[in-house]
């Protein structure tokens, strides 16, 4: 036959080629990346396992690359042994083993650019984990998503847990986003770090699909786009699709039309090791702003959800550092179950279906509730873990007068903040006052907490880093009467407030806005822009309903002084958005720069917010959606008094430079990237001022290329896949303006956001301590920061972030004797030793780290 065949190739040749089932002989081959991605929560039936192995057996050519959520494999196990066995012993079968990777093990699936730093290292950590539990043989070399799960500093991450190759791809789901085209077969990708991994991107042609706000041209390896590879010079073209877990078609080429040919399937670590072997000779220093990705910022929903994340990621951190401080100190037990338990359910609650299909599930059991159970649940296992580590709490009535106040700092640097010490109900408190260790009388305020109707007793604490400081109530005879805080009120019903730090004025005629911002430290520099059309602290947006731009500046506020100094000052404002009225409650303190800001709005029913409705006329496929357009949205506003703006925000393990002329877009195919993780800068580069942006919550911000910056507060109307983004209730959100000389690094922004988001923690009991105060740990270089602090055995775990230091070299003083220290990878591989020297007690270790460089530490102490 082969020799019949030989001799008239050509006229089958042309048989073939007439009947459209041919294949040039000459033509290049073109690779497809085909699999699965989802999970137990982001869809995946029961069927699918078996699926899965009789399609690979049916099918020898078909390979397949699975993101599958790693819990997946719990529920397998249990409602479908029989598949679960045949597909583990797959995985050892050369049959099916070399046709099946693993490309993505994070645990929720997390889109990654959304949360801290520190929960994209435990997605991979406790996803790795888990699947290995499951299937020991299996290894991790290529990271793959099929949605825009990516963060900049991805390349430092995956290579520290073995890692060797990295996709920018995700041709078949964007409708979150995608990254921006560059380049061609294969790229370095460098990250904030400087650190590398060999890549691919989604190449320079390769093109968002037409008609569609979801694809891209790679989708399915259409000729167009396989030709266009080729013509650009791309000698081994791939295209890619993850198909969801519920699809039941099998080999996705044979499901499409008009795929290129010849097309073959190929596991991502083959394309890198075997078909493009060769290293890359082009470079991307990839920044945050080349994640083109956009949610429905500001929506209710949205808006609560992030919230919760946030608080969990904050108090879970806390909690492993205090928890770790009391087993050193105390010889107490640490909780690694219960962490365990704690960390799972917040990185499910990261998962990228919660901030992108909130809405979907049933009543009651939508990704929204998910996440509410799922971060109660983190918070619950934290504070029962906090209260057990402190010294125990007395009673709500029990005499607090002679009882011990034990003031916690997790964070990385000393710190100076303002403590409150909630007082029996029945307390007068005016004869109570604050003592250290030296019995020195400490400044104290006594306030009235209006929530609870209770008199709380304020002072300033100094805590050492990662460590802490008793002090004492005791009887106080006289309590001072000096006042370094005052609020004048006018008769042109403006308010003048002044504090150690600053002077503000505020005009009650027009919704309570910031008039003047005056900081007395940086030579009484004035940050409002008093000549621009919008005003400082104004919440303004459109109500599509009333097809009008509505204001708060708009309307009369009531401005009432709640506190007054002199350790904290507070002012509540409130007023109205149009028909709807709101509180803010802006807090100064005498000690810290950072202005905070209490915002609730009390919405009186459901407001259309944003450009124009799509309830009638949705359709996916347009790509100018009005959840896109942030002008339109209500956006609290501050125009800043500056002339050569720049501005810069940080991101997990990184901050980033903006490139971006202003944050406005209205189309899918023109996404920018305007989410504020946890502060946005904007610094006047000219005069050498700045002023910080911190939000309790990832959301999108506003910048308009001249000098306003704006917060997104809320949208109200349809968005993905027509869905109502309804407003259901009050929304309440908390923020905090830092105006600061230089840059932003010199500035030490970082580490006050870091303050901002880990606040002291206080313990009081009965019992006098041995020691009054003490510090765990410290650093020497101020740019550096704690990621994490843990206890693996009777091991000391500690992560540091270079944040904002270009001196690489720097020491770690730890309380204890040090035996031995080692920098490991996040797979527990150690890289190098560390040289410990000890004096008086303690132990200094010296590290070398780059800027934005991330390291962690393996440290046995002798106590």
């Amino acid at each position: 036959m082969w020799i019949y065949l030989k001799k008239h190739c050509y006229f089958v040749f042309v048989i073939l080629f007439i009947i459209g089932n041919v294949v040039p002989l000459n033509a290049q081959t073109a690779y497809f990346v085909d699999g699965y991605h989802g999970g137990v929560y982001g869809h995946y039936p029961k069927w699918k396992t078996q699926f899965i192995v009789d399609q690979l057996r049916k099918n020898p050519e078909w390979k397949i690359n699975l993101e599958i959520e790693p819990e997946t494999w719990d529920s397998v196990k249990v409602y479908n042994p029989d598949a679960y066995n045949e597909f583990k012993q797959a995985l050892t079968d050369p049959f099916f083993r070399d046709r099946i990777e693993f490309v993505n093990p994070a645990y929720g699936q997390s889109y990654l650019f959304n949360t801290s730093g520190e929960s994209v290292i435990r997605q991979f950590s406790y996803g790795i984990d888990k699947i290995k539990s499951h299937f020991p043989s299996v290894n991790f070399l290529t990271y793959s998503t099929e949605e825009p799960c990516f963060t900049s500093a991805l390349p430092q991450i995956l290579n520290s847990f073995g890692f060797k190759y990295a996709v920018l791809k995700n041709p078949n789901t964007c409708w979150g986003g995608y990254t921006r085209a560059f380049g061609g077969e294969k790229i370095n990708w460098i990250g904030p770090d400087q650190s590398s991994i060999t890549t691919v991107p989604r190449y320079a042609v390769e093109a968002l699909e037409e008609g569609s706000t979801w694809q891209t041209t790679a989708w399915a390896n259409a000729e167009e786009y396989v030709d266009a590879c080729l013509q650009a010079g791309i000698s081994h073209p791939v295209g890619m699709c993850l198909q969801d877990a519920g699809w039941k078609g099998g080999p996705w080429l044979g499901i499409v039309k008009n795929t290129y040919q010849p097309s073959v399937y190929t596991l991502w670590r083959d394309y890198f090791g075997k078909v493009s072997a060769s290293n890359p000779t082009e470079s991307w220093k990839f920044s945050q702003e080349d994640i083109l990705v956009s949610l429905v910022w500001g929506s209710q929903i949205l808006q609560k959800l992030a919230q919760q994340v946030r608080a969990a990621e904050n108090k879970i951190v806390v909690a492993e550092k205090i928890a770790a401080m009391n087993a050193f100190y105390n010889g107490s037990s640490y909780p690694s179950l219960e962490f365990d338990r704690a960390w799972r359910t917040l990185l499910l609650a990261q998962h990228h279906d919660c901030w992108i299909v909130p809405y979907n599930g049933k009543p009651g059991d939508t990704w929204a509730d998910k996440t509410k159970d799922w971060t109660d649940f983190t918070n619950l296992k934290s504070d029962s873990i906090i209260s057990r580590s402190l010294p125990n709490f007395v009673g709500e009535n029990e005499n607090i007068k002679g009882k011990f106040i034990r003031v916690v700092n997790t964070t990385a640097s000393s710190r100076k903040g303002v403590v409150s010490v909630p007082l029996p109900y029945d307390a007068d408190g005016n004869s109570l006052g604050i003592q250290d260790e030296k019995g020195t009388w400490i400044k104290s305020q006594l306030v009235t907490d209006e929530s609870k109707q209770r008199k709380e007793l304020l002072f300033i604490s100094d805590v050492p880093s990662v460590g802490y400081n008793t002090y004492q109530i005791k009887e106080i005879k006289k309590r001072s009467s000096k006042k370094s805080a005052s609020v004048e009120s006018k008769k042109d019903n403006t308010y003048l407030i002044e504090t150690k730090l600053y002077q503000i004025l505020l005009d009650a005629s027009h919704g309570g806005i910031i008039k003047s911002l005056k900081a007395k430290s940086l030579k009484n520099k004035d940050f409002v822009d008093s000549s621009n059309d919008r005003s400082f602290n104004e919440i303004r947006g459109f109500f599509y309903d009333e097809n009008k731009f509505i204001s708060s500046k708009d309307y009369p506020a009531h401005v009432r002084i709640i506190e007054n100094g002199p350790i904290r000052t507070k002012v509540n404002i409130e007023g109205k958005i149009g028909e709807h009225p709101f509180k803010q409650t802006i807090t100064l303190y005498e000690n810290d720069p950072k202005i905070d800001f209490d915002l609730t709005i009390d919405w009186n029913g459901n407001p259309g917010i944003g450009k124009y409705s799509q309830a009638k006329n949705y359709k996916s496929e347009d790509p100018e959606k009005a959840f896109y357009n942030d002008q339109y949205k209500l956006l609290a506003l501050f125009p800043f008094n500056v002339q050569s703006p720049k501005v810069y925000k940080n991101a997990p393990f990184d901050v980033t430079e903006s490139r971006l002329k202003n944050t406005f877009f209205n189309r899918w195919d023109s996404i920018k990237n305007n989410i504020i993780l946890n502060w946005v800068d904007v610094e006047d580069a000219s005069a050498g001022y700045g002023m910080s942006l911190f939000t309790d919550h990832t959301t999108s911000y506003a910048f308009d290329g001249n000098n306003t910056l704006g917060l997104t507060l809320q949208y109200s109307g349809t968005a993905l896949w027509g869905r109502d983004y309804k407003i259901t209730g009050p929304s309440h959100i908390k923020f905090a303006l830092l105006p600061h000389a230089g840059k932003w690094d010199v500035a030490a922004v970082s580490s006050a956001s870091s303050q901002w988001n880990e606040p002291l923690v206080t313990g009081i009991s009965g019992e006098r301590p041995e020691n009054w105060s003490r510090s765990f740990l410290s650093l020497s270089r101020k740019g550096w920061e704690i990621s994490a602090l843990q206890m693996e055995g009777q091991d000391v775990l500690l992560r540091l972030f270079n944040a904002a230091d270009d001196d690489t070299s720097g020491e770690i003083i730890m309380d204890g004797l040090v035996s031995k220290a080692e920098s490991i990878e996040l797979n527990g591989k150690m890289t190098k030793e560390l040289a410990v020297s000890q004096s008086n007690g303690k132990s200094k270790m010296t590290l070398s780290m780059p800027r934005f460089g991330i390291r962690t530490i393996k440290i046995k102490i002798t106590k």
